[in-house]
């Protein structure tokens, strides 16, 4: 339920931003909006001037007089806006045989076509810049002061590539790193396609690993393939009526030991409790300033009932901004999201990345939602910017349906100072929607076998 309940939350401000983006600049062009969406398919409900709040589909003879009628839809999966004069997601083309009249978007120039296409991803990018700034003037940026790895398990990518648990990262391709960002930044985000190499200190002695960049194309897609060490279990959930429950573990406490051994990460209390079914187990926690003792017995299925994260206990410091440098780094981190977003695009288009490992659908926007909601305000808002920003990319691709389509097809239009032919645009439309929805059903699979 909390990821249909995120899902909607995050789809809805992302769609009503976007396509506030498009309806603002209509109506600054002296466009009608017939109709502002949110969500495609059958009416919910909705409110206009003419006959004020009504549920279901408007009667078909119903003239708007140029209002706009705004409604919610059934299938929460997109939006749209419609306006008079215009070939879009709603395939409505009974203004082909009349004279083009002021206030329908053929009529107008080029220009303010292209602006008002194109107004939706200025929104979203808007958006994007809006949050990174807030939250850097607001909250400064944590700078996490370690290069150590933490629990490496077997068999996992990071194993198999050569680190191990306790490694300290001193240099990526002979760059130094002095904290966590630049080791994901070097290792992760780098443009750079030739194998990496890596200098590690381990048990006192340097070792050198060297790992081959499409390895690291695909493990970049598992947010914690490698994990940061300096780490400690936190208990983020508590399920109701539970063995955690019954042994008054609460959220937010912080896990020593269980069964008198140290614990270092949230792998170690999956691997203690599962091997551990029906056994009564001591636990100490830590709960605020306080030390708690405490003793739970896992059920059959070596389960407690809780939730868990690591979270970082090692050095750290704060970096903190003026408003213009707050809004100078926030344009600067949407000019590296972009760049790396299209740099993840070549890779699948050249076939070094698959297109699941590349793209997420509904089922994977709605764990992350959930998830980044879990972690606090500022993570979701941060996720909510980052999805903004992927919508306005992929939105500008010039491809059939999507903004970067029609503003091509617009484009095209204004340099030949002819329409093109109402048919032929209705072709392109139909065919770039069912390669959509080929692609978007593609997605939701990945999303479902990799769940």
């Amino acid at each position: 339920m909390d990821y249909i309940i995120y899902f909607i939350l995050t789809i809805g401000i992302l769609v009503f931003v976007h396509e506030f983006g498009h309806f603002l600049a209509a109506r600054i062009c002296k466009m009608r909006t017939d109709v502002f969406a949110i969500g495609f398919g059958k009416r919910l409900f909705g409110w206009n001037k003419v006959n004020g709040f009504t549920t279901g589909d408007l009667p078909k003879d119903l003239d708007m007089q140029g209002h706009t009628d705004y409604r919610l839809s059934m299938l929460p999966l997109g939006g749209y806006v419609k306006i008079s004069g215009m070939v879009d997601e709603s395939f409505d083309t009974s203004f082909k045989d009349e004279e083009p009249k002021p206030y329908e978007f053929r009529a107008k120039p080029t220009y303010q076509k292209l602006f008002v296409i194109t107004a939706g991803v200025l929104m979203n990018l808007f958006l994007t810049i809006a949050v990174f700034t807030g939250v850097n003037y607001f909250q400064g940026k944590e700078i996490i002061k370690t290069t150590k790895v933490g629990d490496i398990q077997a068999k996992s990518f990071a194993y198999d590539v050569g680190f191990r648990t306790g490694d300290k990262i001193l240099s990526i391709n002979n760059t130094p790193v002095n904290d966590w960002e630049s080791v994901y930044t070097n290792l992760i985000l780098s443009k750079d396609e030739s194998v990496k190499k890596i200098d590690v200190i381990r048990d006192g002695q340097q070792v050198s690993l060297t790992i081959p960049q499409d390895s690291l194309n695909k493990a970049a897609q598992q947010a914690f393939f490698l994990p940061i060490g300096e780490v400690a279990p936190v208990i983020t959930d508590v399920i109701k009526d539970s063995p955690a429950e019954d042994a008054g573990i609460e959220k937010k406490d912080m896990i020593i030991r269980i069964a008198d051994k140290p614990i270092n990460s949230t792998a170690d209390v999956i691997d203690v409790i599962s091997s551990n079914p029906d056994h009564e187990l001591s636990m100490v926690l830590l709960r605020g300033k306080d030390t708690v003792v405490t003793a739970v017995t896992p059920s059959i299925d070596g389960r407690i009932g809780i939730g868990l994260q690591n979270a970082y206990m090692g050095p750290s410091e704060y970096k903190t901004y003026s408003l213009p440098a707050s809004l100078s780094q926030g344009i600067s981190d949407v000019v590296n999201y972009v760049e790396l977003t299209y740099v993840f695009m070549e890779r699948v288009f050249a076939g070094k990345l698959e297109v699941g490992q590349a793209f997420g659908g509904p089922i994977k926007i709605a764990q992350m939602s959930a998830e980044s909601a879990d972690m606090g305000l500022v993570a979701y808002l941060k996720f909510l910017a980052v999805l903004s920003l992927s919508l306005a990319i992929l939105n500008i691709l010039p491809f059939p349906v999507l903004d970067g389509g029609h503003f091509v097809i617009i484009l095209i239009e204004g340099i030949m100072r002819k329409e093109i032919p109402i048919k032929i645009k209705m072709a392109i439309q139909n065919v770039g929607f069912i390669i959509l929805l080929l692609l978007m059903a593609f997605i939701i699979y990945n999303d479902i076998i990799n769940l």
